[in-house]
């Protein structure tokens, strides 16, 4: 048996358990619905950064005992109830310990072991498993893909090392996932661009910009040209450290290449450029979405619309609001209301009716924050009566 490190392991651990025929009899899991093991050693080593040892194994045989429904809370049934109805029996099983698993009852690698031997898994029966844990969102399923590594039923390959790193990841488990990356260096398998992406995204979400970098540097030597996504992680690294410029010198190397990042990758660099101010910045970002074949939406939209209103350029700002319209796109809440500023900011009252009047023939409704920032600022005019009867007068006719 091999045993993998995780955040609970950093140390070497020695654990000895006997227990004696007669006092299994007595013990308070006998009636237990999870495993019954008889005598039971286990020497466990465990390296840091990922290590992973050979250790001493003396398991007997642990007989499988099924779960009891009706000795389960009503939640554990409902999920249980809910498992896919082709799921075969050998999995079923697994599933409804784990979703009744108690660490105070059984370790999970204690249920695993138990599991190989009752059961002997293929690797498809490992992946239907975890397949299912990471569909209902389980606390365990990075565990359970941990301790199937260790299986040699599971066949484990670089991608099952590179989905637990993402998974660390998603959760900024940073240590975690060098733990795993680590793991998968022992055992002679290379970081490609998939495991560095994941990586790259890790570091720039939790501010490690210098790693994000770094790792970039170490994608970028490898043999494979690289792809949208793993240039799209190092642009997002940018975006998050505020180093726009920089970010937007990737994206124009992309294109040389004709590598296009995803759209969510362009909007977040439009919408920094935005939020600034940046009115030029976001102008070119703009263009470069319709060089990559995106389409622009009315949220595309409007974040330009509020570079322009963010840098008193109410002009382009009306410019880009009626070429948003002639493309046929329709305005949100947060665009008409941007719109409303400009006209307040240049007291056009007049021209603002006929603007909502405009709107209002092509089926626009006006929504909570246009109509708030409206009546605000028609109390301040003092001519709130005044305009209901103008659009009072405009609805009948």
């Amino acid at each position: 048996m091999l045993a993998f490190s995780n955040h609970n392991f950093t140390q070497i651990c020695k654990i000895q358990a006997f227990l004696s025929s007669h006092s299994l009899k007595q013990h308070s899991f006998t009636k237990s619905n999870l495993l019954k093991p008889q005598n039971f050693r286990v020497v466990c080593a465990v390296g840091d950064l990922g290590q992973m040892q050979k250790v001493e194994d003396e398991r007997p045989k642990i007989r499988w005992v099924e779960i009891n429904l009706a000795e389960i809370n009503e939640a554990q049934r409902n999920h249980i109830s809910r498992l896919p109805k082709d799921m075969t029996n050998r999995c079923r099983a697994l599933m409804k310990q784990l979703i009744c698993f108690s660490p105070e009852k059984t370790s999970l690698s204690v249920l695993l072991a138990a599991w190989v031997r009752s059961m002997k898994p293929v690797r498809a029966d490992w992946l239907v498993v975890l397949k299912e844990l990471e569909n209902m969102n389980h606390p365990l399923r990075l565990e359970v893909a941990e301790l199937a590594l260790l299986e040699e039923s599971f066949e484990p390959n670089i991608r099952d090392y590179t989905k637990i790193i993402h998974g660390y990841a998603k959760q900024s488990r940073i240590q975690e996932a060098e733990n795993t990356l680590q793991a998968m260096k022992n055992q002679g398998l290379e970081c490609d661009q998939v495991t560095l992406t994941s990586l790259i995204h890790m570091y720039s979400k939790s501010g490690n910009f210098n790693l994000a970098k770094d790792t970039f540097e170490k994608m970028k030597l490898l043999p494979l040209p690289l792809d949208n996504r793993a240039y799209g992680s190092m642009v997002m690294a940018y975006i998050r450290a505020g180093m726009l410029q920089e970010g937007e010198a990737l994206l124009q190397e992309m294109e040389s290449q004709q590598v296009y990042a995803k759209s969510e990758v362009y909007k977040a660099m439009l919408r920094a450029y935005s939020m600034s101010g940046d009115s030029v910045g976001s102008q070119r970002i703009f263009d470069g979405i319709q060089i990559a074949g995106i389409i622009p939406d009315d949220k595309i939209c409007t974040l330009l619309i509020n570079a322009y209103v963010s840098a008193g350029q109410n002009l382009e700002a009306c410019v880009a609001f009626e070429n948003m319209r002639r493309a046929g796109i329709k305005a949100n809440d947060k665009c008409v209301a941007l719109m409303l500023d400009v006209y307040e900011k240049e007291n056009k009252l007049k021209e603002v009716l006929d603007f909502l009047m405009d709107l209002e023939s092509d089926g626009i409704m006006i929504g909570k924050e246009a109509s708030e920032k409206l009546a605000r600022w028609f109390r301040e005019l003092g001519v709130v009566e005044e305009v209901e009867l103008v659009l009072r007068d405009f609805v009948e006719k």
